[in-house]
């Protein structure tokens, strides 16, 4: 069983013509998702606000405040990427509130899998700001709600950008794992090797820079080598992923080189890791992914692997 939360940000956060970051990016992950034709297998999660109690776990309250103002405002563009629109806190929060609900819906029910379709994405948002197209950051949201009783959280970024706003925030966090392959050097200049976390927190964090034409076997041997190791030690109670898809061959920022087949097995690993330390409790949520025909795909291949079946 599929448990497919949102879509969220179709119509509500729209930027100029031309920017990457955009609604039709939601029209090809559902396109992925419906070539799979799961019928009674895909049960549909509505994406309710997030709390802002959920929100101000990670994020300042002056931040939610600040944020929410300058929506309702009109918005304009909080950095020379990051751009916000009158409906863009309430999508935002219902992309944090996607992932929240994938969450419960996976306890209700103690079956299946989740993936999360929201954006904006969320994975550089900080604490206090707003920074590459990420206003609330989903996934952090989503970890900290499950921190918060007790549970030990593997979050794997896949994403082709380092997910600055979510080692920052769990830096000192022992109790969240936090593992990230991505290309660098490359926006926005975090991630090096030797990113390990802090204080109590070192040692929770892993970063897996990669050069720009890095692909499938690259990819693989990170998660191989690197991860699949680090995840036995950590016994996590819960797996979520990062599922940026701008690691794609051909798209529109990356420069990697990954295929659908890749992504699927890649899939395939952070799945098993969740078979082995915590039943199977695993939510992935969409992150980045720019030139729509290659989400779509590797979105399919990313889904059909997560509902057991065979990659194409």
């Amino acid at each position: 069983m599929l448990i497919l939360a949102g879509p969220t940000g179709e119509g509500e956060h729209v930027g100029a013509e031309f920017h990457p970051e955009r609604p039709a990016r939601i029209g090809a992950v559902m396109a992925g998702v419906a070539d799979l034709h799961l019928g009674d297998d895909l049960v549909a999660v509505p994406a309710p606000l997030a709390p802002q109690a959920d929100l101000a776990r990670v994020h300042l309250p002056s931040y939610l405040e600040a944020l929410e103002a300058f929506c309702l405002d009109g918005g304009g563009d909080l950095d020379p990427d990051t751009f916000a629109g009158v409906d863009s806190w309430a999508a935002a929060r219902r992309a944090a509130g996607a992932g929240l609900a994938a969450i419960a819906a996976l306890r209700e029910h103690d079956d299946g899998v989740a993936f999360v379709a929201g954006r904006p994405p969320g994975h550089h948002a900080e604490a206090d700001r707003a920074m590459g197209f990420c206003l609330l950051n989903n996934v952090a949201v989503a970890a900290a709600s499950l921190t918060a009783v007790g549970e030990r959280v593997l979050i794997v970024d896949w994403d082709v950008h380092h997910g600055n706003g979510t080692q920052a925030i769990f830096d000192e966090d022992p109790t969240v794992f936090y593992f990230s392959v991505h290309q660098s050097p490359f926006y926005p200049g975090t991630g090096s090797a030797g990113d390990k976390g802090v204080g109590k927190g070192l040692g929770s964090k892993m970063s897996v820079p990669l050069p720009a034409g890095s692909g499938d076997a690259e990819y693989k041997k990170a998660f191989e080598e690197r991860l699949k190791p680090a995840a036995a030690a950590f016994k996590p109670d819960f797996v979520l992923i990062s599922a940026g898809f701008d690691a794609a061959n051909g798209d529109l920022l990356g420069g990697m080189k990954v295929t659908p087949q890749g992504y699927a097995e890649l899939t395939r690993i952070v799945q098993g890791i969740a078979e082995a330390s915590c039943s199977g409790r695993l939510v992935s949520m969409l992150e980045g992914g720019y030139n729509t025909e290659a989400l779509a795909a590797s979105v399919e291949a990313h889904v059909r692997v997560l509902m057991g079946s065979a990659a194409p």
